[in-house]
């Protein structure tokens, strides 16, 4: 059966359709993101990551000794601070942390590896301020997924001390768009299609292979990786991806949780406060998060 609460945000969409340039998309998805609201007992304060924009959110529960570090999607050309702080937030109080929401440089301004390096720096900001890398989840949407997983390989490859768990919601692990889900799932899924993706994907790499395993991390050896939550719904072109890394991951022995939400669209949490399957997968995330940090 359909759910009608994500059938709702499907007709928002379809009344405020992806403009063509930049500028416009990026406040586009900063208002889809303004559709959930602040709740007043969230505290939120500016930051600088060595040189870069973050911020904290914190609400009454949250433990100061554990950290999200979050990076948030937007095909790596969108998507902001403002764009997922309601859900960073809600995210952080189900998970009974703080959050660190990083904003990494975007292309086609900052081409990869330029959000990437960014990432790794927040994190190394976080534990040169003294947060113990085993208290610290890596968590992010979409491209932000991909981000997660990537960082933590740059990170393992370079010897350094790995984050406690990572989450991802929906996360886009394969560049080369392979995933038999981008066609499948076409005409399930508003937020994002095949053609988009491609445009995306030749601003981002700006002439590197996209099999490169640091952007698209479904190639890359995942062994040794923290216990990963992937999330995502039913309904998404980027079905297939989750499929793939959840299987990539389980095959050289990373603890791995999938969840698969029925009928549910690409990163549907960020509409959590308008779909109740937004929100269960939310508290899910804050259950396990909680679970692997101890």
């Amino acid at each position: 059966m359909a759910d009608p609460e994500i059938d709702r945000i499907r007709e928002i969409l379809a009344a405020n359709p992806r403009p063509a340039a930049l500028a416009e998309r990026r406040e586009r998805l900063d208002m889809l993101g303004r559709t959930s609201n602040l709740p007043p007992d969230i505290r939120v304060e500016p930051a600088d990551a060595n040189g870069f924009a973050a911020e904290w959110t914190m609400s009454p529960e949250a433990d100061p000794s554990r950290v999200m570090l979050f990076l948030h999607g937007g095909g790596y050309v969108s998507g902001s601070l403002l764009s997922h702080r309601a859900m960073v937030a809600e995210a952080g109080r189900q998970a009974k942390l703080r959050t660190f929401a990083l904003a990494y440089r975007l292309a086609p301004e900052n081409p990869f590896p330029a959000a990437l390096e960014d990432a790794v720096t927040g994190f190394r900001f976080l534990v040169a301020s003294g947060i113990d890398p085993s208290r610290i989840v890596v968590a992010g949407d979409s491209a932000g997924g991909g981000m997660t997983i990537a960082m933590m390989i740059m990170l393992r490859e370079a010897g350094e001390a790995l984050p406690g768990c990572a989450w991802c919601i929906s996360p886009w692990v394969d560049l080369e768009m392979t995933g038999i889900s981008m066609s499948t799932k076409a005409a399930t899924d508003p937020m994002i299609q095949k053609p988009y993706l491609e445009e995306l994907t030749g601003q981002y790499l700006n002439g590197t292979d996209a099999s490169n395993q640091l952007a698209s991390p479904l190639y890359a050896n995942l062994r040794g990786l923290p216990p990963l939550l992937i999330q995502c719904g039913s309904a998404e072109t980027l079905l297939d991806d989750s499929l793939r890394l959840s299987a990539a991951a389980a095959e050289v022995d990373v603890r791995t949780t999938l969840e698969v939400y029925p009928d549910m669209i690409h990163v549907w949490p960020l509409f959590h406060q308008h779909v109740a399957a937004g929100q269960r997968a939310l508290v899910s995330a804050g259950d396990f998060i909680r679970a692997a940090l101890g």
